[in-house]
């Protein structure tokens, strides 16, 4: 594990009030296939009220840590967008493939997406700004949005994605491995274990990681003087598995451990730490606090010191993503 000490000040960097995207964007009309997507999600999870069994809450938990934490949080985010760590590649495809079963898009979308937002944090280009409003950061970018059908813009923020054959078909085909597991759980548990286990996982699933775009850019405190609107929030943290120490995350994006001091539960960390001490995870970075209280406005030191701006983004090797 590669861990290194808070030390530095950040430079204050100045943010546009306002990112300007929304306007470009909103006026290409909706995304039927999310909106009509959403509502029956979210009409099966009012369903999945009416056939509650002690077997589909176990159900549902299980696909829920698969599909959130270990997909999306350990998977998408820290190991596929910021390569805050390195697992076997036989590991990395299965961990991206427990992602599609959040049913947020396929690893070269959601990857690009958000390397996309760490570049424009809050200024022009950021996708889902709240500063845009706060619909349009929760969930109006992706229903109005016209950045879904940007495929070669997307593709220039993920080329190490892009260039292996798993990743572009699992991008193109995304939806397939939930389908799997729905009839699978219809087969072996009916209805109750379809909607618990497929559905409502899936539909509470999408307002908890939109919550890290909104919510965590809007309400919460500040420990670092990052120059954009993040915020660390308990809530969406405990939610999310540790996503909520946003303000954490961007001062240094790279970090596979979001939660910093003690008292910040990280769900996904310490996965991603089990994973260390069995050998299944290498090159893991890390940030730490040399305490909780003298360590404010700071970005790392030591062996981070040659990584610049630009790589924490997503991580070494990745500086040039998204450029022409």
């Amino acid at each position: 594990m590669s861990d290194v000490t808070l030390e530095e000040s950040l430079p204050d960097l100045t943010v546009e009030d306002k990112t300007g995207l929304h306007t470009q964007t909103v006026s290409r009309g909706i995304n039927w296939i999310f909106a009509i997507t959403i509502v029956g999600f979210h009409l099966g999870a009012i369903a999945a009220l009416f056939y509650f069994r002690w077997s589909a809450l176990v159900v549902f938990l299980v696909v829920w840590i698969l599909a959130q934490n270990v997909g999306i949080a350990m998977g998408y985010h820290r190991l596929l967008t910021h390569r805050g760590y390195s697992t076997p590649k036989w590991l990395e495809y299965l961990i991206a493939t427990c992602g599609t079963l959040a049913l947020q898009g396929g690893p070269i979308y959601w990857v690009a997406v958000h390397r996309m937002h760490h570049r424009y944090t809050d200024r022009s280009g950021d996708p889902h700004s709240p500063r845009d409003g706060k619909w349009w950061s929760h969930m109006g970018w992706i229903l109005n949005g016209s950045l879904r059908n940007e495929t070669e813009a997307l593709r220039r923020y993920a080329p190490d994605l892009a260039r292996e054959r798993y990743y572009r078909w699992l991008n193109r085909y995304h939806w397939v491995p939930l389908t799997v597991v729905g009839v699978a759980l219809f087969a072996l548990g009916g209805w109750s274990w379809l909607l618990w286990g497929a559905v409502l996982p899936v539909t509470i699933g999408f307002h908890v990681t939109w919550m890290v775009n909104s919510v965590t850019h809007l309400w919460g405190s500040r420990r670092f003087s990052t120059g954009d609107d993040s915020r660390n929030n308990l809530w969406v943290a405990l939610l999310t598995g540790g996503e909520g120490w946003h303000n954490n995350h961007h001062a240094y994006p790279v970090s596979a451990r979001h939660g910093l001091a003690w008292y910040e539960v990280d769900v996904n960390y310490y996965g991603i730490h089990l994973l260390e001490s069995v050998g299944l995870a290498r090159h893991v970075k890390t940030v730490s606090l040399k305490s909780t209280t003298d360590a404010a406005s700071r970005v790392p030191k030591g062996d981070a010191s040659a990584i610049s701006m630009d790589e924490t983004l997503a991580g070494h090797g990745y500086a040039n993503a998204g450029r022409e």
